[in-house]
């Protein structure tokens, strides 16, 4: 039976991303998965992070404020000074040898937000307060006003559902834990793969998850980022 799984931010850990791929058996014909966003930026690895995902047939992309600025440096060939010191150093390293136009169009034809059934898949947040359609590209990319509710009712133990809708999965905020942490409704993905933390995989039904080691070990003598 096909499974259905997110992922939380990558960074460029393509070593943590295959550990995850086959802590949990991935069937790359069968298998679902979706990504959050922000593949890019970090770790050494985004063009060989990105090549993986490739492979898999039933992938859901989710653009990330990374892969944002990653697709601007693709199409002007232009790097964000800022974007730079955020790990877009270490992309830029990665593409030496030229970018692969596939590498080009996932980003380019990477989703803002994914639903299935009543759950909801966005890199940053969404305003709970909003019609989503309504919203705009930059609160999906970069707003952590979600998070940030959702971090208090855990800590407070809320567990009044924030959103309208079933389970809402985010990334990009990452947090102290070695596993994804659930509150209110909503999923906290980021477990911190783009410094020193683990990257997180987790199957939807089951609630399954599988994680990596610490990324620092799987890349040692590498310097880290520092958390925005």
């Amino acid at each position: 039976m096909n499974r259905t799984f997110v992922m939380g931010d990558i960074h460029g850990a393509y070593r943590a991303l295959r550990q995850c791929l086959e802590i949990a058996d991935f069937d790359y014909q069968y298998d679902h998965l979706i990504c959050l966003g922000d593949v890019c930026d970090g770790w050494p690895e985004t063009k060989e992070s990105i090549d993986e995902l490739l492979r898999i047939k039933k992938l859901t992309y989710i653009q990330g404020n990374h892969d944002y600025w990653t697709l601007q440096w693709m199409i002007s060939g232009t790097a964000d000074p800022v974007w730079l010191t955020q790990g877009g150093e270490s992309t830029v390293k990665s593409y030496h040898d030229g970018i692969p136009d596939q590498h080009k169009r996932l980003l380019e034809e990477a989703l803002p937000y994914f639903r299935i059934e009543d759950k909801l898949f966005v890199h940053a947040g969404i305003d709970p307060l909003q019609d989503i359609e309504k919203q705009d590209l930059s609160i999906f990319l970069w707003d952590r006003n979600l998070a940030r509710i959702a971090i208090d009712s855990h800590n407070k133990k809320i567990t009044d559902k924030l959103t309208r809708f079933d389970e809402v999965y985010i990334g990009h905020t990452p947090i102290p834990s070695k596993k994804p942490v659930y509150s209110a409704g909503v999923w906290l993905m980021d477990t911190g793969a783009g410094w020193s933390g683990v990257l997180s995989m987790m199957e939807i039904h089951a609630k399954e998850i599988f994680t990596s080691d610490p990324v620092g070990e799987l890349y040692p003598g590498v310097p880290g980022r520092k958390p925005k």
